[in-house]
C-alpha cells in the first residue's frame, strides 16, 4: 500500500493574486531564463530566491513552470529547493511539480522521499499514473531495495494503476540482480499469461540474470523462445550468453553462438569480442585471441582499452611479456589510452619473467603519461624485486611507500612482500622489525604474514620463535592454512625434529586438512634419511590409496631409501609400478638408480639405467658420472672408465672438486699406456680453464710425491 504520509506540509490557502509590475517583470524574466535555446537555470533560481527574499512572490503557475523546466534540465537539487520554498509560502503545487519532485528524489537516490511524495499525490486527489510509479520502482532498483519495490508493484493494482512492461522489467531486473530467479521467472510467466507481453528488454534481463548465476543453458532456451515469439535478439543478448558460456569455461559453445549470431546478421560489438578474447587467453590460446583482435578491426570495430588489456594479460600469463609490450605499443599508436590496469598487467608480466628493470621502466612510462600507480602497481614491483633477490631495492621502494611521500598508502600485502623478501634472504631480525612497523601502522596482518614469519624463523633454526608466532596467529583468530602447516612441517623436518613433525602431520589429517603430495614427500624424505624406512613406506602406501597419489618425487624418495637398505628387488618393483602409473622417470630417478646400483656393484644395471637416461633425453650431471666412475673403479673396469671419460669430455662436462678427486682415484688404478690417450676437461674456474688428465696427475704428484705417478 502506498504510504499516505505527507513529505511536505499541504498548502492551506491559495496564494493571493499578484498584479504589480515588479512581479510581472520577475515572472517574465523567469520564463525567459527557463526557455530554450539558451536557458540559464542558475540565474533563474537566483532570481526566484531574490524575489522571495524581497517579498515579490511569483504566481503559482510561474513557480510550477520553473520546477517543470528544472526537471527537464535535470537540475534535481534546484527542483527540491524551489518546491520547498513554494510550500512555505503556501503556493499551490500542481501535479507536474509533484511528478518532478518524485523524479528528483529517485535520481538523487532518496527513494523513501519519493514514496512520501506518491502518498501526498494520492492525498491531494491527483491521479497517480504508471509513469510516477515506474519512477519509484526504478529508484528501488537503483538503491537495491527490491522488497520495497516489489511491495509497490503489488500495490499498483489496488490503486488502479496497471503495470506496463517497464514496471515488470524493472522488478524482474531487480530480482535477477539479487539472485531471486524463481520470483523473476514467476513474473515472467505472469507477463506471458497477461496483457503485458514480454519484450526484448524482459528477455534480456532474465537471460542476463540466468547467465550471471550459471544457468546459461536455460538462458539459451529463452533465446530460442523469444525467437519463436517473433522477437529478434540484439547484440546485447548474444553478448550476455556468449559471456555466460565463456565464464563457465565452455569457449567452444561461446564460439558456436558467436558464429550463429553472425549468420543472423547481428553485428558483434567490442563487448562480444572482449568476452571471447578473455576466455581464450585464460585457456592459453593467445594466438586465437590475437586473431580476434584483428577480426574486430577488420569489421570496423575499434578495440577499446579492455580488449588490448585482455590480450596483453593473456600474453603475460603465457610468458610472452615481449609480445604484450608490442600490444601496449599498438594501443598507444592507435590512440587508445592505457589505464592503470593495463600498466599493472605489464608490470606483473615482466616481474614474473624476472625482468624487473623493464617493469620499472613501465612504471616510469606510466607516470610520464599522467597515470597514477596504485598500491597494486607498487606491491607487484615489490614482489618482483624480492623474487629477483633485489632486497635492497625492494627495501628502498618499501621505505618510499612508508614515508607518506607518495599518494599511495601501503596495505597488508605491501608488508607481507617486504617481510617475505627479508626472510628469503635470511634477514630475520629485519623481518621482525618490519612486522613491528606493520603493527604500529594499524595492520594486524593475516595468516600469510605469520606463515612467512614462521617459515623465516624455522629456516634460521629459531624453533621457539616460530611456535611463538604460530600462537600469535591463533590468538588473533587467524585460521592456519594448509600452507602454514606445510611450512612448519618442512622446517621441522629440516631441523630433524621428527617426533613433532609427525605429530603435526597427524594434526593436519585430524583437523580435516588434506596433506599435499609435497607434505608427504618432505616427511618421507626425512624418515628415509633417519633410517625409518618402514614408516616412510607406510606413508607411501597411504599416498597410493589417496586421491592425489604419489608423484615422481615420491617414487624417487622411496626408491632411494629402498636401494639404500639393499632391497634391490623391491626398488625394481617400484620402478615398474611407476611405469604402470604412466609416471615418467626424471633425471633424479635415473641419478638415484645409477648411484645405488654402482655402490652395490651392479654395474650392468647401472650402465643399463645410464643408457636409458640418455635415450630419454636427460643430460647426466657430474653426480651421475661420479657414481659410475666410482663403481667402475671399484670393480677395476679400466676400459669402461676410459670410455666414460671420453663421453664426459665429448659432452663438455665441467669438473668440480668431487669429480676431479674421483677421476684422480681412477687414474691411479689404470695403466700408464691408457693415461696417454685420455681427454681434457673444463674445470670449475673463473675462466673455465681446460685441464688435461696429465695436468691432473701433475697436481696430484705435487700433493703426493711418494706416489710417483706416470706423466706423459
Amino acid at each position: 500500500m502506498i504510504s499516505k504520509r505527507f513529505l511536505f506540509p499541504i498548502p492551506t490557502n491559495l496564494s493571493s493574486l499578484h498584479t504589480s509590475s515588479s512581479i510581472l517583470d520577475i515572472e517574465s524574466q523567469l520564463i525567459s531564463l527557463s526557455q530554450k535555446p539558451n536557458p540559464n537555470f542558475s540565474v533563474a533560481v537566483s532570481l526566484f530566491n531574490r524575489a522571495i527574499d524581497s517579498n515579490s512572490i511569483p504566481s503559482d503557475s510561474s513557480c510550477n513552470s520553473l520546477i517543470d523546466n528544472l526537471r527537464k534540465a535535470r537540475h534535481y537539487d534546484s527542483v527540491v529547493s524551489v518546491y520547498s520554498k513554494m510550500v512555505k509560502l503556501s503556493l499551490l503545487p500542481q501535479f507536474t511539480s509533484l511528478s518532478a519532485l518524485v523524479e528528483s528524489f529517485v535520481n538523487t537516490h532518496k527513494v523513501n522521499f519519493a514514496f512520501g511524495v506518491l502518498g501526498l499525490m494520492i492525498k491531494r486527489g491527483f491521479g497517480v499514473n504508471v509513469y510516477n510509479v515506474n519512477l519509484v520502482l526504478k529508484g528501488c532498483y537503483l538503491n537495491g531495495e527490491i522488497d520495497k519495490g516489489l511491495g509497490l508493484f503489488r500495490d499498483m493494482w489496488r490503486n488502479c494503476v496497471f503495470p506496463d512492461s517497464f514496471s515488470y522489467n524493472t522488478i524482474i531486473n531487480g530480482l535477477c540482480k539479487v539472485k531471486r530467479l524463481e520470483e523473476a521467472r514467476g513474473l515472467f510467466v505472469e507477463m506471458k499469461n497477461g496483457n503485458c507481453r514480454p519484450n526484448l528488454v524482459t528477455y534480456g534481463a532474465l537471460i542476463s540474470g540466468l547467465c550471471k548465476n550459471g544457468a546459461v543453458d536455460e538462458g539459451l532456451g529463452l533465446l530460442e523462445e523469444m525467437e519463436k515469439d517473433g522477437l529478434v535478439a540484439d547484440v546485447v543478448v548474444y553478448s550476455v550468453l556468449i559471456g555466460g558460456f565463456c565464464n563457465k569455461g565452455d569457449i567452444e559453445r561461446g564460439k558456436e553462438l558467436f558464429n550463429y549470431m553472425l549468420k543472423k546478421n547481428v553485428a558483434p560489438n567490442v563487448v562480444t569480442y572482449n568476452c571471447l578474447m578473455h576466455s581464450l587467453c585464460k585457456k592459453g590460446n593467445w594466438k586465437e585471441a590475437s586473431g580476434m583482435l584483428d577480426d574486430m578491426t577488420a569489421r570496423g570495430i575499434n578495440p577499446d582499452v579492455v580488449a588490448y588489456t585482455v590480450l596483453a594479460d593473456g600474453l603475460c600469463k603465457n610468458g610472452r611479456a615481449s609480445d604484450a609490450m608490442k600490444v601496449l605499443d599498438l594501443m598507444i599508436q592507435k590512440g587508445v589510452d592505457p589505464n592503470t590496469l593495463t600498466y599493472n598487467v605489464m608490470v606483473n608480466g615482466l616481474c614474473k619473467e624476472g625482468r624487473v628493470d623493464d617493469a620499472l621502466r613501465i612504471l616510469k612510462m606510466m607516470t610520464e603519461k599522467g597515470k597514477k600507480p596504485d598500491v597494486v602497481t607498487y606491491n607487484t614491483l615489490l614482489k618482483g624485486l624480492c623474487g629477483a633477490g633485489k632486497i635492497d631495492e625492494a627495501m628502498d621502494l618499501g621505505k618510499l611507500l612508508l614515508s607518506n611521500n607518495l599518494h599511495v598508502k601501503p596495505d597488508v600485502f605491501t608488508f607481507n612482500y617486504l617481510i617475505q623478501g627479508l626472510c628469503k634472504k635470511g634477514f630475520i631480525d629485519d623481518a621482525k622489525q618490519m612486522h613491528s612497523t606493520m603493527v604500529e601502522r594499524g595492520f594486524r596482518g593475516n595468516i600469510i604474514t605469520y606463515t612467512v614469519l614462521i617459515d623465516g624463523y624455522l629456516n634460521a633454526g629459531k624453533l621457539s620463535e616460530a611456535f611463538e608466532h604460530f600462537k600469535y596467529a591463533i590468538d588473533l583468530r587467524f585460521s592456519p592454512t594448509e600452507r602454514t602447516y606445510s611450512v612448519m612441517l618442512n622446517g621441522l623436518c629440516k631441523l630433524q625434529i621428527l617426533g613433532v613433525a609427525r605429530a603435526l602431520f597427524n594434526k593436519m589429517r585430524v583437523s580435516g586438512m588434506k596433506p599435499s603430495v609435497y607434505d608427504y614427500n618432505v616427511l618421507m624424505t626425512t624418515l628415509c634419511k633417519e633410517g625409518f624406512l618402514d614408516q616412510a613406506r607406510s606413508l607411501f602406501q597411504e599416498m597410493r590409496n589417496s586421491n592425489h597419489g604419489p608423484s615422481v618425487v615420491s617414487f624417487n624418495t622411496i626408491i632411494d631409501g629402498t636401494l639404500k637398505a639393499g632391497d634391490i628387488k623391491a626398488a625394481k618393483e617400484l620402478l615398474l609400478e611407476m611405469h604402470n602409473m604412466d609416471l615418467i622417470p626424471d633425471a633424479m630417478t635415473f641419478s638415484i638408480l645409477i648411484n645405488r646400483f654402482s655402490k652395490c656393484g651392479q654395474l650392468g644395471e647401472a650402465k643399463s639405467v645410464y643408457e636409458r637416461m640418455i635415450a630419454c633425453g636427460h643430460v647426466p650431471d657430474a653426480f651421475v658420472f661420479d657414481s659410475l666412475l666410482k663403481g667402475y673403479s671399484l670393480m677395476g673396469e679400466t676400459e669402461e672408465i676410459t670410455s666414460l671419460l671420453h663421453q664426459m669430455a665429448d659432452k663438455g662436462v665441467v669438473l668440480d672438486s668431487e669429480l676431479t678427486s674421483t677421476i684422480l682415484t681412477c687414474l691411479c688404478n689404470t695403466s700408464d699406456d691408457i693415461k696417454k690417450t685420455l681427454p681434457s676437461f673444463l674445470q670449475h674456474t673463473s675462466k673455465g680453464k681446460r685441464i688435461t688428465c696429465n695436468e691432473l696427475l701433475i697436481e696430484l704428484n705435487k700433493v703426493h710425491p711418494e706416489l710417483q705417478l706416470f706423466v706423459a
